[in-house]
């Protein structure tokens, strides 16, 4: 077998699909890439059992069909280092060697049968769900929930994203249980019902393999799906379980509403939140009609700081506290010049929204307050 290639192009391809490769491996196969020639098309893909991940690339010279496994960190490495320039294949189908070659170099591999590469099982218990989504929009679901995602291994159906799928929205939600996210977005309608949970992985997968990609086409299963675009094709596998009942949990009756510009509360909470006391976090807030006091103090380091804010409050004069880090994570993922904060009183999460935002979409973050003593 042979065929002719582009180094550039077929770097783009390893690069993108190493990164569902576990650096260590169970099986010592899955330390390669799964390669196969068929007509003018060449398939690289990766995997770590659980997801799988297929780039595709129009290759010329073809000669032979087939398939073999190649080291992918030494493979990455080496086109990494490479000029952008045309390079010749060759594979002997006997002995698997695999020799790379251009005008001023030659380079040669030892492969492995193709067929010893494991293949990814669509689950086909229930009647898949179908539909496209533009990626665009995927991604800033993504993008808006995925700081929010527990870390806790005895919740490890909070360990994703979950994306709520309506017959005329999507719905993205991540929580730890301090802090929560809901992002609605109602510019595709899938037409279909349906619900997965996705872990941290898949996502930072699908945010950088698909990031060029226009339209995602998902098929979803009970226990997995396959994502699929021009390009790519990953075949990602879900968390089970239940997941909580995100909308009961966010305040209907927080009547008392902050308005205040986004950076100058965001770099106020950073400059305030380096005295907090480090175990702590607890940044306080004394918000009254036109301004924010914003104070914190380490008594252990007899350290303090505080700082005022100019801003539109809708209430009575209101004393709260939060965690310094997810404020200003939430202040960081919001977008635009102001945020509203509805408040209830010191012991309701605060409600944020961004003060515009775009048309059919809704973007909602809840953060838990702290117990604040002495002011």
């Amino acid at each position: 077998m042979k065929f002719n290639v582009s180094s550039k192009a077929l770097y783009s391809a390893t690069s993108a699909v190493s990164k569902v490769i576990n650096s260590k491996n169970a099986l010592s196969i899955l330390d390669n890439f799964h390669i196969k020639i068929e007509g003018n098309t060449l398939t690289i893909t990766g995997s770590d059992q659980e997801n799988a991940l297929t780039a595709r690339l129009e290759v010329t010279g073809v000669k032979g069909e087939g398939s073999f496994c190649l080291g992918a960190r030494r493979l990455v490495e080496l086109l990494k280092e490479l000029p952008d320039q045309g390079m010749e294949v060759k594979i002997n189908e006997e002995t698997l060697e695999v020799q790379l070659s251009y005008s001023s170099g030659h380079y040669s591999f030892v492969g492995i049968p193709g067929d010893q590469y494991p293949q990814f099982q669509a689950d086909t218990r229930t009647e898949p769900i179908v539909f496209s989504i533009a990626t665009e929009q995927m991604i800033a679901g993504l993008d808006n929930t995925m700081f929010a995602v527990s870390n806790d291994e005895y919740r490890q159906i909070m360990q994703g994203v979950l994306m709520d799928v309506n017959p005329d929205s999507i719905t993205f939600v991540a929580t730890d249980t301090r802090k929560l996210v809901r992002y609605i977005d109602r510019r595709t309608a899938p037409g279909v019902k349906g619900a997965c949970v996705i872990p941290s992985k898949p996502s930072n997968v699908i945010k950088t393999v698909f990031a060029k990609e226009e339209t995602l086409n998902i098929t979803m299963n009970a226990s997995n799906a396959v994502i699929e675009s021009k390009n790519f094709t990953f075949q990602c596998t879900f968390l089970n379980g239940n997941y909580p009942d995100y909308n009961r949990v966010i305040p209907k009756n927080n009547t008392q509403v902050l308005t205040v510009d986004r950076l100058s509360f965001l770099n106020a909470v950073r400059r305030v939140g380096l005295f907090v006391e480090v175990d702590g976090g607890l940044e306080k807030f004394r918000i009254t009609s036109e301004s924010m006091l914003l104070k914190s103090n380490d008594p252990s380091l007899c350290t303090s700081a505080r700082e005022q804010v100019p801003c539109s409050f809708t209430g009575t004069e209101l004393t709260i506290g939060f965690s310094a880090n997810y404020l200003v994570e939430i202040l960081t993922t919001l977008q635009g010049a102001d945020v509203i904060v509805n408040l209830g009183d010191a012991g309701r999460p605060g409600v944020f929204r961004p003060g515009k935002e775009p048309e059919n979409t809704e973007l909602v973050m809840l953060l838990m307050p702290m117990t604040v003593g002495d002011f």
